[in-house]
């Protein structure tokens, strides 16, 4: 939060403090320059665009609460009770300060002095093309015990502002800014709010804004979620954690330096990856940048002298990064007045001096702790240098992988099928359960550009494993081997041999077991393969359905039984010959090859992370030691469960 004398710096909110820099013209002729898409992430992109400015004002020390309601007819309403949009008339563009703000592309209090030290909002998009890109946008502003109130048609004011009344005593709501609108159904291909998408967006805002209270309505389905959290990054840290077996307490570090406030929680698990989620200014830097390179330089410098201090580890074998990263669970969280990110998606922070700020702050602030807490000092080092004697195994193993395939002239595993296009963008890898459904893949295939690597059994579950171990599994080295990228450290995507990699289970418990071991070996050691959107999901059908000659597919229980109609519909006196497909070896190779393998008509799911966190915690429910929150989610699901074949 603000300290005080910056709050009085920062009081001055007026129309001097509105700078404008350009129109709103273009935003509906190109509303996917401003918002991305019109799909659903742009159209919730709006919702989180006019919340901003109220997340804005709490990060300054003026709101507490944040009010978000979800209509019946596609509209939302947003309510803080922050100083409220400035009204009196605007020095530059000689209209209303509230006018100017919604109407004008980066018009706010953002840009110039005085306004905000601290903002998210600078790295969207502003208000104004909430509502350019709103069928309609009602203003209401409450500043000095008077409530002012402005409406919009796409973007163009009905009117002019206008004072429709005073603030009651006794109203909840003395001061602050209420934004209703209602996303265009011309511009967005969706007409509703994700609820879920909503929750999870401000369960996060909420952590990261220590203090604010923001609570989501849904009037539709007449329910309300809050959020409130007032140990900010701290409860985030343990919700995070929560399920993981701890090594440590969670570490909390905070200061302001140079205007640059920085908080860190910090927490070691038993676990075998790391979980890095850094922000700038609330904004979820997803490619990292400058906080988390001086968050790592002062994790490693500050551990290994704690170790070499203590006698654990001598000063010429101090250990490095990667070592300090197994376990590791933290937020990064920096706040700063003008920040600059890097990329298209801006998902990178650049500001070369938050760096050295972030560096000092974590490595004293971690000194302390050491000093204060020696058990949980030992506890991390021993962590880490289990982790350091992992890390040279492991690297034995993989050299032996690698090692292995050069001495053999890059021999390619002997259970791969290749196919015969060299350009990777053109090839597909298919991996296939067991040696039948292999057997019947590599007949029905298009060998020009289509290998098959078939997989005995079920893989190593890796969720539960180290490199070196995850690399004495034959049929992982196989299928490292196989996509030629290599692992670990010395990973490298532009060799990949083929551009879609393609899950192929059969449609039964075993065959979803084994998609879910090969989706967690893809999430923790290969994930870029993810990002990069080269992995994907073969959609085999459950039923063949014959009438006469005629013969079709269906992929699902409720597919089957409209073609199961129309076909007895189609044909009258013909009976239907239904049969289920348990396995892909069931199928012989022209079915497999017309149903799931044509690029004609096949049905493949790409496999995203929308939410990597969330992604991480499923992936440990379902995959990790503890028993108890695995049969807990079994028990939740079991009766949404469909054609289960046991």
């Amino acid at each position: 939060m603000a300290k005080k004398d910056e709050k009085n710096i920062t009081s001055k909110y007026g129309a001097e403090q509105i700078t404008v820099l350009e129109g709103l013209d273009p935003v509906r002729k190109r509303p996917g320059m401003y918002i991305g898409n019109t799909a659903e992430e742009g159209f919730h992109h709006l919702l989180w665009e006019v919340v901003d400015n109220g997340i804005d004002e709490a990060m300054a020390g003026f709101a507490k609460n944040i009010d978000i309601i979800l209509r019946g007819d596609g509209s939302a309403l947003v309510r803080d009770d922050g100083r409220g949009i400035p009204v009196e008339k605007h020095k530059q563009t000689k209209k209303s300060s509230l006018e100017t703000v919604l109407t004008m592309l980066h018009a706010g209090g953002k840009f110039g002095e005085g306004g905000y030290k601290v903002s998210g909002g600078l790295h969207g998009v502003g208000v104004s093309v909430v509502n350019a890109l709103s069928e309609w946008m009602r203003a209401e502003v409450r500043r000095d015990g008077k409530i002012y109130e402005q409406n919009y048609v796409r973007g163009k004011p009905k009117g002019a502002v206008k004072q429709i009344g005073k603030v009651s005593s006794s109203d909840p709501w003395q001061r602050g800014t209420e934004i209703s609108f209602k996303p265009d159904p011309q511009v967005f291909t969706v007409k509703d709010f994700n609820m879920k998408a909503i929750l999870d967006h401000f369960r996060q805002q909420a952590y990261l804004t220590r203090g604010v209270r923001i609570r989501i309505t849904d009037e539709q389905a007449r329910y309300s979620y809050q959020y409130y959290f007032e140990g900010g990054i701290l409860s985030y840290i343990r919700q995070l954690t929560h399920k993981k077996e701890s090594v440590s307490q969670p570490i909390y570090i905070e200061k302001t330096i140079n205007d640059i406030q920085v908080e860190v929680a910090i927490q070691y698990t038993g676990d075998f990856s790391e979980t890095i989620l850094a922000f700038a200014n609330n904004i979820h830097t997803t490619e990292g940048g400058m906080h988390v390179t001086g968050f790592r330089s002062a994790l490693t410098r500050s551990i290994n002298n704690i170790a070499v201090k203590s006698g654990y580890v001598k000063e010429s074998d101090k250990l490095n990064g990667e070592d300090m990263r197994e376990g590791l669970v933290a937020v990064i969280s920096v706040k700063l007045p003008n920040p600059q990110f890097e990329g298209q998606t801006k998902a990178k922070l650049g500001n070369a001096e938050v760096r050295t700020v972030v560096e000092q702050v974590v490595g004293e602030g971690l000194e302390i702790y050491f000093e204060e807490h020696p058990k949980d000092a030992q506890k991390i080092i021993e962590k880490v240098s289990l982790a350091a004697k992992a890390r040279m195994a492991a690297r034995a193993a993989r050299d032996a992988v690698i090692r292995k395939g050069v001495l053999e002239g890059l021999t390619l595993p002997g259970k791969l099928a290749d196919c015969s296009e060299s350009e990777p963008s053109k090839c597909e890898l298919y991996i296939v359960e067991g040696d039948s459904a292999g057997g019947s893949a590599k007949q029905g295939r298009n060998r020009k550009f289509q290998a098959i690597l078939p997989l005995r059994g079920k893989i190593l579950n890796v969720e539960r494993a180290r490199l070196d171990k995850m690399l004495a599994n034959q049929e992982i080295k196989n299928l490292i081997i196989a996509m030629g990228i290599g692992v670990g450290e010395t990973m490298d995507m532009g060799k990949l041999r083929y551009h879609r990699i393609i899950i192929m289970t059969d449609a039964d418990v075993d065959g979803a077991h084994i998609r879910t071991l090969l989706l967690t070996l893809f999430y923790r050691y290969f994930r870029e393969i993810i990002t990069g959107g080269h992995l994907y999901i073969a959609q085999p059908p459950l039923y063949r359905i014959q009438a006469g000659k005629e013969v079709v597919y269906a992929y699902s229980d409720a597919e089957k039984a409209d073609v199961s109609s129309e076909l007895l519909k189609e044909t009258k006196n013909e009976t239907l010959n239904i049969q289920r497909y348990k396995g892909l070896g069931e199928m012989n190779p022209p079915q497999l090859w017309e149903t799931t393998m044509d690029p004609q008509n096949r049905v493949m799911l790409k496999v995203n992370i929308q939410d990597a966190e969330k992604a991480s915690d499923i992936f440990e429910t379902l995959m990790g030691d503890e028993v108890a929150p695995r049969k807990k989610f079994i028990q939740t699901h079991a009766k949404t469960v469909k054609n289960l074949d046991i």
